[in-house]
């Protein structure tokens, strides 16, 4: 009777409970996982020290990422049966590949290239065997349908962007957290549309793996960070995230969100790969040096500078991006050329809005000491 019911179980049949269920363990497995990684931590003085470019003057524990990955574990391995099982399985395979990875990272020094190359891998498998790919740009640019490998190239070079672009702007509290977070929300409504049950699952219960985190980094005693553990994990679903929402509404016409895949993605990311772009292209054309060599030119150590809170920071950029998400929806009938420019353009004042502010400020004041001087 048992294996009947689970043979005809449809969990679009009482999707709400389903994600509640989904939601709720990730939650109860994230709460229950994070005492006793922080109890280690500091037992075994598994800290991150601060140095010259850290925004925090007090040793942390960085084995956040160690309770976001277990809580997806559980997800997966609890609720995978009624679901796509190959994707999640290759998904959970590309998860562990990184959460080993970045565990090495946290804990010892790993160097960028074997980082690189377990990330290629771990993309590798899902493009490959889902045939989960970025097929083409919707007509930006002139382009509809790539050739295979020119189409797998460049979604290889989509999940390693996404990935970095995360591991960057890990720098403040709740920052990366809360951006996987809001992403997580607008991932879920798209998946949602779409009938993409099974990720709309994975987003809903890293939503719940991520509350727990962000109470504890946004907490001044007690306090943990993700670590690369967490922002490679969280980069990689987010980038899969991206490909896979792109691929379905590329290959059906019928699709609500054919016209306006690739944008629509754009704006659920656009801060992280606003920020990685420029600071390569800071290190690289003005500085002269190489891309992944660290610096404090990164958005948020430019608002820290500007006397801005770590909360103040990251409300600033998730209010944008949620912004930049709902102009994106409503946009998303428009001319496909017409929608990319909007996003680029809006997106690029909304960030630059606080630094144009400053700088009005400051030629304002010198104004008035040149007044007073004469």
């Amino acid at each position: 009777m048992i294996q009947e019911l689970l043979a005809y179980f449809n969990p679009f049949d009482y999707l709400v409970i389903w994600l509640f269920a989904a939601f709720a363990i990730a939650l109860f497995v994230s709460l229950n996982t994070f005492p006793a990684i922080f109890m280690i931590s500091v037992k075994k003085q598994l800290m991150d020290e601060p140095g010259s470019r850290s925004a925090h003057s007090k040793r942390t524990p960085t084995l956040g990422g160690i309770a976001i990955f277990m809580s997806l574990v559980v997800v997966i391995t609890t609720m995978g049966g009624f679901l796509d099982t190959k994707v999640l399985l290759l998904l959970l395979g590309g998860m562990t590949i990184l959460f080993f990875l970045g565990l090495k990272d946290d804990l010892l020094v790993l160097s960028p290239r074997k980082k690189f190359l377990g990330q290629l891998m771990a993309a590798l498998v899902l493009i490959i065997f889902t045939d989960t790919r970025i097929i083409g740009f919707s007509g930006i640019f002139g382009i509809t349908t790539m050739p295979y490998w020119v189409s797998v190239i460049f979604t290889l070079f989509v999940y390693i962007l996404i990935i970095n672009a995360y591991n960057l702007i890990d720098g403040i509290d709740g920052l990366a957290g809360s951006l996987a977070l809001f992403a997580c929300v607008a991932f879920t409504y798209v998946f949602l549309i779409t009938e993409e049950v099974s990720l709309a699952t994975i987003s809903v219960a890293t939503i719940g793996s991520l509350i727990p985190f962000l109470k504890l980094n946004f907490a001044k005693k007690r306090k943990i960070f993700m670590g690369d553990t967490g922002s490679m994990i969280i980069g990689f679903l987010l980038s899969f995230f991206v490909v896979r929402f792109i691929s379905e509404a590329q290959t059906y016409q019928t699709s609500v969100f054919y016209n306006s895949a690739p944008v629509l993605a754009l704006s659920i990311v656009f801060f992280p790969l606003l920020d990685t772009l420029r600071i390569f292209f800071i290190r690289v054309v003005i500085h002269k040096k190489s891309p992944f060599a660290a610096d404090q030119n990164h958005l948020h150590h430019n608002l820290l500078k500007l006397g801005y809170s770590h909360k103040q920071i990251t409300a600033w950029v998730v209010i944008i991006n949620m912004i930049l998400f709902v102009l994106a929806l409503l946009f998303k009938d428009f001319e496909i050329h017409l929608q990319f420019v909007l996003l680029l353009s809006i997106g690029t004042i909304l960030y630059s809005a606080v630094f144009i502010y400053h700088w009005m400020l400051t030629q304002k004041s010198k104004s008035k000491i040149a007044e007073h001087t004469r």
